[in-house]
């Protein structure tokens, strides 16, 4: 290649990219051939199409699309509704926003975790900042920012957009998604319905395992555009749903989610002020768990039944079980960006309350408020088209209160965070990196504070006495991207004063503590592509973490093993196919007992590999067929983040629960 075709490719990316740098706008694509291994748009931050097909089968909810990105991992239930995890950080530590909201769950043990009430394929963008990098979306945030967001339907004329997909696979899944907008430059309506059922799963060894579920979603969104500066939209929806876990007491036999928003965004309003948006919004959910609606009935039941004593009939009384809980969450947020020939101000307040209650005898019960405001200012100086410094802090106070019989407890606390972040774009070189400095203090959440039964000492509360969290964090990175080669990795360091932990009684594992400790984290991930040929191209993707409890001398328990895929893809005009090779180490250090509130440690695990493929004929613009085969090798296997079985359906207390084994599905695509 000439020196002068050479330079002027490289000046080319080294442009988009400084393009992408400056403006922080995701750049999705209705990508033909289904990813296997990793999308990454930078090191720092990953913005994907959440509608992009991906390997193993279609996602049921968000957190079963969450670990197909690297650095994700998931506390298994069995079928659906896992818990995400991040760099081995979990919880709250994590901030998940859908649409711009957060929907909190009701179970104290997280059996609706929040991304059990995302579907995926709802939305249009999946964005991820990782570490303590940012500050515009809320407190608390030490692990990453999540977002899943939905472009608003543009018309320029009249007319209507649709788009479905029917998927069809092994265990009876069935899923039906559909999308239609109507609208013209004015204005729009806008439609979202979909529905996700599957069986009990068999794993490698022909062994079923309960995790059948049933769940549907719909949502209504109406728009105003007046001209190309305003934007005001006001939306609600409604879903529920129904699953069974292997590696719980109980089932969840009602997920009911509603929501109500309304967003506003008016853009070029002056020389400097270049957009002010704001948001207010409310979501509710209703989650009813018992041991009766999905599975059989328990033994002592079924004999309590059968014997006519008194006695047998209150013991099976007593094993039928089911609790009824909610959550109601309202909040609000504001921000305007500044602009000036170098700098860029993004500075807002946002704020949000939730209450959580409990269904007994005597009617519905709150035991359990939170409050959150906060003020934020996120400053970006560009000192030349190849290099900007990010800076941002922000301040919010945090209130808890606590509802008992007798009397009512109130905590609160003044939380600061911020970073600062230098990026640099080579010039001679498509080579960008970063470098940053966070710090974030996270208040205790829902979880934390009132599902443990003790708290740092045996006998105390722990919603008076556990400690906000405090987390000093380093995070770097670097990206090559160039033809017809392309790399990336990122990595983190970090310092957590009182990290709140979970500690487990080896003799009753429903009686947990909770505690402070200090404790250190570091790891990565990487990925790397090239293309070989004009239609083969090979990928590769590793993610690590690692960490340890400095105060008691041990690892820091539920820690991912060393996780890597590899695939394989080949794209020739309307076919494409790919192939994912996805080898997962062992874990050896392990915290025996400990964990957090859905799981702990209570084995090491092996290592294993699986394979999958798939492969795509895309029929015309509208229309494209796909299908694949999970688990090929019908590989039996388990992940080390995993709730132990549960003895109602014959597994004892430190047995993991088993993935699939080997699955099928196929899916139809259709845009119109």
């Amino acid at each position: 290649m000439p020196v002068f075709t050479l330079v002027a490719a490289n000046c080319a990316v080294a442009q988009t990219q400084h393009q992408w740098l400056q403006n922080d706008r995701p750049m999705p694509h209705d990508a033909d051939v289904i990813t296997v291994t990793s999308p990454v748009s930078s090191p720092l931050t990953i913005t994907t199409a959440t509608k992009t097909p991906r390997q193993p089968v279609p996602a049921s909810d968000g957190s079963d699309y969450l670990k197909t990105i690297p650095g994700f991992s998931q506390i298994r239930n069995g079928g659906t509704n896992g818990d995400p995890v991040f760099r081995g950080m979990f919880g709250s530590r994590l901030k998940i926003l859908a649409g711009g909201a957060e929907m909190q769950g009701s179970c104290p043990s997280r059996m609706d975790a929040p991304t059990s009430y995302i579907s995926p394929e709802s939305y249009d963008l999946l964005t991820l900042v990782k570490g303590p990098q940012t500050v515009l979306w809320g407190p608390g945030a030490s692990a990453g920012t999540l977002r899943f967001e939905r472009i608003h339907p543009h018309f320029d004329a009249a007319g209507i957009q649709a788009e479905g997909s029917l998927l069809g696979g092994s265990n009876a899944r069935r899923d039906e998604t559909l999308g239609a907008s109507l609208g013209n430059e004015q204005g729009y309506l806008q439609l979202l319905g979909n529905k996700s059922r599957a069986s009990d799963y068999q794993d490698g060894t022909g062994r079923r395992v309960p995790s059948r579920w049933d769940k549907w979603n719909g949502d209504l969104a109406v728009g105003w555009t007046p001209d190309n500066t305003t934007w005001m939209e006001l939306s609600m929806g409604r879903g529920n749903g129904e699953a069974s876990y292997v590696g719980r007491g109980m089932d969840g036999s009602q997920f009911k989610r509603e929501s109500l928003g309304a967003k506003f965004e008016k853009s070029e309003i002056s020389e400097v002020l270049d957009k002010i948006e704001a948001q207010v919004y409310y979501s509710y959910t209703n989650h009813i768990m018992d041991n009766t609606t999905l599975r059989k009935v328990p033994t002592n039941v079924a004999a309590g039944k059968r014997v006519g004593c008194c006695k047998a009939r209150q013991r099976a009384a007593s094993a039928a079980r089911s609790s009824n809980l909610d959550r109601r969450t309202t909040g609000a947020r504001v921000m305007g960006t500044w602009l000036w020939p170098d700098f860029r101000l993004q500075s807002g307040l946002d704020a949000q309350t939730n209450t959580h209650r409990g269904h007994q005898k005597e009617g519905w019960q709150k035991d359990a408020w939170f409050q959150q405001y906060g003020v934020f200012n996120e400053l970006t100086w560009s000192r030349d088209q190849h290099e900007r410094i990010i800076g941002g802090a922000r301040l919010d106070q945090s209130l808890a209160e606590k509802y008992a019989l007798s009397a009512t407890d109130r905590r609160s606390a003044t939380l600061p965070a911020g970073f600062i972040r230098y990026e640099r774009q080579l010039a001679f070189l498509p080579v960008m990196f970063y470098t940053g400095l966070g710090y974030t203090e996270r208040f205790p959440d829902y979880w934390e504070m009132f599902a443990p039964n003790d708290g740092p000492r045996r006998g105390e509360a722990a919603f008076a006495t556990l400690q906000s969290e405090k987390t000093t964090q380093i995070d770097v990175g670097v990206q090559y991207h160039g033809q017809p080669f392309d790399a990336w990795l990122s990595g983190y360091a970090g310092r957590i004063n009182d990290y709140i932990l979970v500690k487990y009684d080896p003799k009753n594992a429903y009686r947990r503590q909770v505690t402070n400790v200090d404790a250190m984290i570091l790891g990565g991930e990487m990925g790397l592509g090239y293309h070989f040929t004009q239609h083969w191209k090979v990928d590769a993707s590793m993610a690590y973490s690692w960490g340890s409890n400095l105060s008691d001398s041990r690892p820091l328990p539920q820690t991912p093993p060393l996780d890597a895929r590899f695939g394989l893809t080949y794209e020739r005009q309307q076919w494409s196919s790919s192939a994912l090779w996805r080898v997962v180490s062992r874990q050896q250090r392990v915290a025996m007992d400990e964990g957090n509130v859905v799981g702990r440690d209570f084995a090491t695990s092996a290592g294993f590999g699986v394979i999958s493929a798939n492969v795509g004929y895309k029929i015309n613009k509208a229309i494209k067929v796909s299908g694949g085969i999970d688990n090929i090798l019908n590989k039996t296997y388990s992940e080390h983040l995993n709730l132990a079985g549960n003895s109602n359906f014959g597994y004892s207390a430190d047995m993991p629960i088993n993935e699939p084994g080997r699955t099928l599905w196929m899916k139809l695509n259709m845009k119109f």
